[in-house]
C-alpha cells in the first residue's frame, strides 16, 4: 500500500512539474516580444490609439494606422510622397536647406544647411548619420516621465519658445507635458532595426521613421501630452481641451502642429494634434493663418 501511494505521489508530482514548466514555457514565449516593445517604448515614446500601442513618429498615411512615429514617430512609404508635385520646390531648397543637385535614384537628398530653423526633414530630405545640433538644452517645463533622458532636449531657441508656450498654458490653467524631443540617429537606427528584425523592413516603416529621417533629430520637435490621454500619444489628444488650446495658440509662440488632419496627402503622415515643431513666429504664423502644411509655405 505504502509503496503504491509513494509511485502515485511521485506520480502526480512529475505532472505538476510539467505542467508548470509547461505553463512557464508559454509565459515566456508570450512576453519575450512584449518586453522587447516595452524597452521599444521607453526609448521612442508611446503612441495609443483604440487600446494598441504603436512605436512613436510619424506613422505614414498608407500604414493604415488611425493615429500617427514618433509618424517619428514611423515614417513609411506613401505614394503621395513619391509624386514630384508633392516635392519641394526650388524656392524650399535654398530656404530649408536642400541640396538640389544631390538626389540619389530614390528621390531622397541630403539635407544642407541643417541648422536653419526652417530645415525640413521628411521621407525624400533625409539628415546625415553624425549630425547632432550643438545647441542642445533641457527646456524648464514639465515632462510626463522622470530621469535623465535625451528625448528631453531640443535645439535652445525652440527650448525657450517651449518655455514661454508651456508657461502660458499654465496660466490659463492648460496642462500639458512634454513627452519626447530630440532623437539621436543611432537611437532611430536602433528602434527601427529592432522592429524591422521582427517584422521586416517594409512593415517596420509603416511604423518607425528609418534613421535620418525623423524630425526629431533636427531638436526642433517635441511631442506633447495630458492626463486627459493618459499621458500617451493619442490622436484623441486634439479633441481634448489641452489639444484644442495647443492648436489655437502653439503659433502664438512660433510652433506649428506639424502634422495635421487635412493635409495629409501632402506630408505623407497621418494626423499628430501632439508633434508640435518649432519655425519661429513669423513662420508660424503664416503656417497658421493660411491654413497649410509646412511644405506649403515654400511654394
Amino acid at each position: 500500500m505504502r509503496r503504491n501511494r509513494k509511485k502515485k505521489s511521485r506520480a502526480r508530482g512529475l505532472i505538476f512539474t510539467v505542467v508548470l514548466l509547461l505553463i512557464v514555457l508559454y509565459a515566456g514565449f508570450l512576453l519575450r516580444g512584449k518586453i522587447s516593445f516595452f524597452f521599444d517604448k521607453i526609448i521612442a515614446g508611446t503612441i495609443t490609439e483604440n487600446g494598441n500601442d504603436i512605436i512613436n513618429e510619424d506613422t505614414p498615411v498608407d500604414g493604415n494606422i488611425d493615429n500617427n512615429m514618433d509618424n517619428d514617430t514611423g515614417t513609411g512609404n506613401d505614394s503621395n510622397s513619391d509624386n514630384p508635385e508633392n516635392n519641394p520646390g526650388n524656392q524650399e531648397q535654398n530656404n530649408a536647406g536642400g541640396k538640389g543637385n544631390n538626389i540619389s535614384e530614390d528621390g531622397k537628398q541630403p539635407v544642407e544647411n541643417v541648422d536653419d530653423i526652417l530645415v525640413i526633414v521628411n521621407k525624400k530630405r533625409y539628415l546625415e548619420s553624425d549630425y547632432k545640433p550643438v545647441d542642445l538644452v533641457i527646456p524648464n517645463v514639465k515632462f510626463s516621465f522622470d530621469g535623465e533622458h535625451e528625448k528631453k532636449y531640443m535645439r535652445k531657441e525652440a527650448a525657450e519658445a517651449l518655455e514661454e508656450f508651456f508657461g502660458q498654458a499654465y496660466e490659463e490653467g492648460i496642462y500639458i507635458f512634454a513627452l519626447s524631443g530630440y532623437r539621436s540617429y543611432n537611437t532611430q537606427k536602433w528602434l527601427f532595426e529592432n522592429r524591422a528584425s521582427k517584422i521586416g523592413e517594409e512593415e517596420a516603416n509603416k511604423l518607425i521613421a528609418r534613421p535620418g529621417e525623423s524630425e526629431h533629430q533636427t531638436g526642433l520637435a517635441m511631442d506633447i501630452t495630458s492626463q486627459s490621454v493618459q499621458f500617451d500619444l493619442k490622436e484623441k489628444f486634439g479633441e481634448t481641451e489641452e489639444g484644442k488650446w495647443v492648436k489655437d495658440n502653439a503659433h502664438k509662440f512660433g510652433f506649428i502642429i506639424r502634422y495635421t488632419k487635412d493635409k495629409e496627402d501632402i506630408t505623407g503622415y497621418n494626423y499628430e494634434p501632439w508633434h508640435i515643431r518649432y519655425v519661429g513666429k513669423e513662420a508660424a504664423r503664416e503656417i497658421y493663418n493660411k491654413g497649410i502644411a509646412f511644405e506649403e509655405y515654400f511654394d
